[in-house]
C-alpha cells in the first residue's frame, strides 16, 4: 500500500459498544443494526465481530441480507425495509430471513409462505409503517397465512432532540395501539437507548452507537463510554512556507494573515472527506489538533501547522477517530456523522484490528 490513507476499524470497540447497549437497557434484547455496510465499517467483518453477541442483525435490503447468508453468517437477519415483490419473499423464505411488514400489501405477498416477520406501525414519523388502527387486523391476517409474527415495532422521529415532546407522544401512541398485542415490542433506536429508558421495551435496535458515535450534538453522560470504531487516517505529503497575504487551495478561499506553514494531507472528497468542511475543521497531527485551511480538493486537504513546528513529511494524520470525533468534523461541514461514515469511498482500504 503506497498511499497511506485508510480507515482503521476496531472490532473490539464495536463489541464493547454493543455491551454498553446491554447495560443501558438490561431488560431488553438487542438487535444490531449493520445496514449500509455497517455504517461504512464493513458488513461482513462487523457481523463476524458481533456474531456471538447479537441474536439478530438488522439490514436495510434483501441484498444485504443475502450477502450475510452467502458469507455463512447464521444469525437471524431482519430486512428493515421489507420487500416489494413475491420473488423477494421467496428469497427470504429460501434463506431464512425475517421481513419487516410495514404495508398491508405485504400480507398478500407473504401468505402461504414459511416466513417470519416483524410488523412496523406508524406512530408519527410517517415514513414506513401500517396505521395503528390496522395493526391487529394485519397481525391476524399474517398469522392466518402462516407467517410467524415475532415482534411489533415503531420508529422514533426525534429521539435525538431531548427538548421535543414528539418522542413521548410516539411512545404513548405505540403503547395504546399495542395494549392488547401479546407480542414482543421494539421502539428504541440508539438515541432512545441512551436517553429514553421508557422506550426500551423487549427489543432495542442500536445502530450508530455500535460504531462509537453519539447520536446527540450535546454532551450526555451515557455516550462517554462509547469507543470510536473507525479512525480515518492519512499522512503529511508536503510542507510549504507561505507569506502573509498568500492564499491556499481552489478559489483562494483562505488567505493567511501572517507568514505560515502549510501541510498538505493525502485525503480529499474522493475518499469521502467532506468537500464543504470549513476553515478550522479539526485535524490531528503529532499530538495536536490543527485547523484545516482552504477548500477540500479531490485528493488533498491543507492544514495550518504554523504553531506546531515539529510537523514533518510523512507524519501520520487522524481525520476523525479517538482524537477528533467524527461529529466535530460533520458539524464543521454542515453534515451528520452518518453521512461521513457511510460516505468513505471504496478507494480507502478498511484495515481491521
Amino acid at each position: 500500500m503506497q498511499r497511506m490513507t485508510a480507515a482503521h476499524i476496531d472490532r473490539e470497540a464495536i463489541r464493547e459498544n454493543f455491551a454498553l447497549t446491554r447495560t443501558l437497557a438490561p431488560g431488553a434484547q438487542a438487535l444490531a443494526v449493520i445496514k449500509a455496510d455497517a455504517y461504512g465499517h464493513g458488513i461482513l467483518p462487523v457481523a463476524e465481530a458481533l456474531q456471538d453477541l447479537a441474536p439478530i442483525f438488522g439490514v436495510a435490503t434483501i441484498d444485504e441480507a443475502l450477502a450475510l447468508r452467502e458469507a455463512g453468517i447464521p444469525n437471524s437477519v431482519l430486512v428493515l425495509e421489507g420487500v416489494t415483490t413475491v420473488e423477494a419473499c421467496e428469497a427470504a423464505q429460501a434463506h431464512d430471513l425475517m421481513l419487516m411488514v410495514h404495508a398491508k400489501e405485504h400480507v398478500v405477498m407473504m401468505s402461504g409462505m414459511s416466513l417470519s416477520a416483524w410488523v412496523k406501525v406508524d406512530t408519527g414519523m410517517h415514513r414506513l409503517g401500517i396505521n395503528a388502527a390496522d395493526l391487529n387486523d394485519v397481525i391476524e391476517r399474517l398469522q392466518a397465512g402462516g407467517v410467524d409474527v415475532q415482534a411489533v415495532c415503531t420508529h422514533l422521529a426525534c429521539a435525538d432532540e431531548l427538548d421535543k415532546t414528539t418522542t413521548t407522544e410516539q411512545i404513548e401512541a405505540f403503547g395504546r395501539c399495542t395494549a392488547t398485542c401479546d407480542l414482543p415490542l421494539s421502539i428504541a433506536n440508539s438515541a432512545a437507548v441512551i436517553a429514553w429508558p421508557e422506550s426500551h421495551a423487549d427489543w432495542i435496535r442500536p445502530g450508530i452507537m455500535l460504531y462509537g458515535v453519539s447520536p446527540f450534538t450535546s454532551d450526555i453522560d451515557a455516550v462517554r463510554g462509547l469507543q470510536p470504531a473507525m479512525t480515518l487516517s492519512s499522512e503529511v505529503i508536503a510542507i510549504r512556507e507561505i507569506q502573509a497575504g498568500d492564499s491556499v487551495g481552489y478559489g483562494a478561499r483562505w488567505t493567511s494573515a501572517r507568514a505560515s506553514v502549510i501541510a498538505t494531507i493525502a485525503v480529499g472528497y474522493a475518499d469521502g472527506y467532506p468537500r464543504h468542511a470549513r476553515d478550522g475543521t479539526p485535524v490531528y497531527i503529532g499530538g495536536n489538533v490543527m485547523p484545516l485551511v482552504g477548500t477540500v480538493s479531490m485528493d488533498m486537504i491543507t492544514v495550518d501547522v504554523t504553531d506546531h513546528p515539529n510537523v514533518s513529511l510523512g507524519d501520520p494524520v487522524e481525520l476523525w477517530g479517538r482524537n477528533v470525533p467524527v461529529n466535530d468534523v460533520a458539524g464543521h461541514a454542515g453534515m451528520i456523522s452518518y453521512e461521513l461514515l457511510t460516505g468513505v469511498t471504496s478507494r480507502v482500504p478498511r484495515l481491521y484490528a
